[in-house]
């Protein structure tokens, strides 16, 4: 049926194409924050916390730490709940399928667009349940696209990572609203635009989607959406979803190796990987989460205040954030690099991908170390670099979390899985909050020693790749010695 062949290879990469546009446009956009808080304060938002001080020689100068700390705080929650109500989110996606998470994710997602439209300096305490809704929305949309890497087997941790690249590049949408106040269009007008293309959301939600989710391995002729004359594929979906047979569906070998039990739920969250996983994705993301939420303030220390200069280097962390949709599929080819070679003698395709994604922790692990001791570094120029750096980190960073999860866990365990580890990860995250308490308390200012402290923590990330690479080498000698006993045998 080479006509039907064709018109579901459309479809695929109808899906692809604009769930890749869905997650560069809109998904991560609070990210951003950075270019967000410039066009905030110069609208006023938050303007009453500062006041008068006196310094040592008898000169006025305007404080506005309690200003920074209060848009600090907006995105320490944001942020917070971005992570933390992935959990529910995950249970959600899993329980009712993709329709109804979606759904959900576009309610919330315009309604956070709606609340900063008609927020004012005088009402900026909205800015709190709106950026949360912006957060938990746009992780919606990323954590229902993620599937659509089923759809092309050897690709599949290519196009989650790309993914997961688009979500992060997303964080410029803040650039672009940034550029337009400057050039007159308010702030109210651009958000509202936001909300208007919840349309788009929708159209996808019910065109190019499926009711449940993607299945792995993907049956023959699997269909999806609303499709005209294709009857016999839709009902392929509805059979599975009314039998409740998707599990055993999404992890049918491809090579008829014997099936072996899949780990329980409780059994996947108890073992070393996730809580090593657990210990990897935490540390690094307080480094990238303190650091975007006191970007404003380092770049007023750094540059002694002058307008000019803090918006030139906000441009420019903001245009490099572009450039994660082009670093993540990198991380995507490493994972896949072992696809379509021929495995070692008894290695299952899961062992395969395992030992593939070693490499990619350690890079990752890697990247932040040098991301960390850059960001460290109290000098101006040095920050083009570190911007570099942040964004590749960052791809790899949520790219490796969500591949490694679908490669280590049985599928079915997926939305639950990534829920729980984003959501215990964002717990950690709330110390970026007391470490911006410090820096304005007690060291007055200077993030030197926070800084610091934070490269050393960021150490701990490396357990994670040692991990794996120790599990995949006791395989591979358990196999040997199987293979040798096996020929004494004979």
């Amino acid at each position: 049926m080479p006509g039907l062949e064709k018109s579901l290879m459309v479809l695929r990469c109808l899906t692809f194409a604009t769930g890749l546009v869905e997650c560069l446009c809109f998904a991560g956009a609070v990210f951003g924050w950075a270019s967000l808080v410039f066009v905030l304060k110069t609208d006023g938002y938050f303007s009453s916390l500062c006041v008068n001080t006196t310094t040592f020689n008898a000169t006025q100068v305007l404080d506005c730490s309690g200003q920074d700390e209060q848009f600090s705080l907006v995105f320490t929650i944001a942020s917070f709940m971005n992570n933390f109500l992935t959990l529910p989110n995950g249970f959600l996606f899993d329980r009712f399928g993709t329709t109804v998470a979606r759904l959900f994710g576009t309610f919330l997602y315009t309604l956070g667009t709606l609340m900063v439209a008609f927020s004012t300096a005088a009402m900026s305490n909205l800015l709190f349940p709106a950026l949360s809704f912006l957060a938990v929305g746009g992780i919606l949309f990323l954590m229902t696209n993620m599937q659509v890497g089923n759809l092309f087997g050897s690709h599949r941790s290519t196009i989650i990572t790309l993914y997961n690249g688009a979500f992060d590049s997303s964080s410029a949408l803040f650039l672009v609203i940034k550029l337009l106040h400057e050039a007159g269009v308010s702030l109210r007008s651009s958000f509202l635009f936001l909300s208007a293309c919840s349309v788009i959301h929708l159209l996808r939600t019910f065109f190019l989607l499926p009711r449940v989710r993607i299945p792995y391995t993907l049956p023959a002729h699997y269909t999806y959406g609303v499709t005209c004359g294709k009857s016999n594929s839709l009902s392929l979906e509805q059979t599975t979803a009314n039998a409740n047979t998707q599990m055993t569906t999404e992890e049918t070998p491809l090579n008829k190796e014997p099936v072996k039990p899949e780990k329980s739920y409780r059994e996947c969250v108890m073992s070393w990987f996730f809580v090593w996983h657990l210990l990897w994705l935490s540390v690094m993301q307080l480094r990238h989460y303190l650091f975007i939420g006191t970007l404003n303030p380092m770049l007023q220390r750094l540059t002694a205040g002058e307008p000019s200069l803090v918006s030139q280097y906000t441009n420019a962390f903001a245009i490099t954030q572009l450039c994660g949709v082009l670093c993540a599929p990198w991380n995507g080819l490493i994972m896949d690099r072992h696809k379509g070679k021929p495995r070692a003698a008894g290695e299952s395709e899961q062992e395969a991908d395992l030992r593939a994604s070693g490499l990619s922790l350690f890079l990752t692990a890697l990247q932040c170390l040098l991301f960390s001791v850059c960001a460290s570094t109290p000098y101006l120029p040095l920050q083009y670099l570190t911007f570099i750096l942040q964004v590749l980190n960052r791809s790899f960073l949520y790219g490796g979390n969500a591949a490694f999860i679908s490669v280590a866990f049985p599928s079915c365990h997926f939305g639950k899985l990534y829920g729980l580890v984003m959501a215990l990860s964002a717990v950690f995250s709330l110390l970026q909050y007391a470490c911006f308490a410090v820096v304005n308390g007690p060291l007055d200012g200077d993030p030197l020693y926070v800084n610091i402290a934070l490269t050393l923590i960021s150490l701990l990330a490396f357990i994670h790749p040692l991990s794996v690479f120790l599990h995949c080498r006791r395989l591979a000698s358990q196999r040997a010695s199987l293979s040798l006993s096996n020929e004494s045998h004979t």
